[in-house]
């Protein structure tokens, strides 16, 4: 099995259909189709099942990708060390982060690194899926969770009270909430996946018993856009707040565990010139941040 074949293999056997295993290949479902029928009928084997719900592994075909990934790590390995030793100052740095904090910190650093380097170019990924630094689908990633991987170099940018803030048209229309009332009869936009992932919904530790959730939204930058334009009390970095112009709503509350703002890098890229100018950058523009609010 060659590296071209393993990799088809490896997409269908992850993605169970031809049609997103071909997505991740940039190939169409019928050259995906008749390249596993070609390696079928090379190894005599039957490696996938087709079923009702997908290209299901079989016991052979479980082999064969275990046998598939150990290339395709020693492939992302080796393309990891050739990047890492690029000393050149040009060429493509893929920066993964959110919307947010995108608009508000990494556009400003790459206004700032398209005067100094123009030679290098930015591949930016804005959206909030995670990805995986391992598999080369970001060279840099700046999240607030900290990932726990020993590969990964990590670096903290920031750290950010949460408050509750709404826009001072909804607080003229509905008024400002009682303290420990949670939040009752009062309108409520929340960031989804928080949301949905605690039993006991709470915004600045307090919960929401009688408040009720007119928007969830999976992006940050929308939760910020829906309380400015007034549809409901939210629950943001007191930094974004500030920025956004908003009233803070019971100004001595805070939530429990602030919001960490993190850089991420593979330690194989740590040397590439590229990566380091991109890297000074982007912290300088959150440190500038953190100088223009003390």
């Amino acid at each position: 099995m060659n590296w071209d074949d393993a990799r088809v293999l490896l997409a269908l056997g992850r993605e169970h259909t031809l049609r997103k295993a071909g997505r991740i290949l940039r190939l169409d479902q019928a050259t995906v189709g008749r390249r596993i029928a070609a390696m079928e009928g090379a190894l005599g084997s039957t490696l996938f099942l087709r079923t009702s719900g997908g290209f299901q592994l079989t016991e052979i075909g479980q082999a064969a990708l275990q046998a598939a990934e150990k290339m395709e790590q020693a492939a992302l390995e080796l393309s990891r060390r050739v990047r890492g030793a690029d000393d050149e100052f040009s060429g493509e740095v893929r920066i993964s982060t959110t919307d947010s904090l995108a608009f508000d910190y990494v556009i400003p650093a790459l206004k700032q690194l398209r005067v100094t380097h123009p030679d290098i170019h930015v591949l930016l990924d804005s959206s909030s899926e995670m990805v995986n630094l391992s598999q080369r689908e970001a060279d840099i990633a700046i999240r607030n969770q900290r990932p726990e991987n020993p590969d990964l170099i990590l670096r903290k940018l920031a750290q950010w009270p949460m408050g509750l803030f709404a826009s001072p048209g909804y607080l003229a229309r509905k008024g400002t909430p009682l303290e420990c009332e949670g939040l009752k009869g009062h309108d409520v936009v929340m960031y989804e996946p928080y949301w949905r992932g605690r039993e006991v919904p709470t915004l600045v530790d307090e919960t929401m018993d009688g408040g009720t959730v007119v928007l969830a939204v999976t992006s940050s930058m929308t939760v910020r856009r829906a309380v400015a334009e007034g549809l409901g009390i939210g629950e943001l970095p007191i930094d974004a707040g500030q920025r956004d112009a908003l009233t803070r709503v019971w100004p001595t509350r805070e939530r429990h565990h602030p919001y960490e703002v993190w850089m991420v890098t593979h330690k194989d890229l740590r040397h590439t010139a590229r990566l380091r100018v991109v890297i000074n950058h982007l912290a300088a523009s959150f440190a500038a941040t953190r100088l223009d609010r003390s």
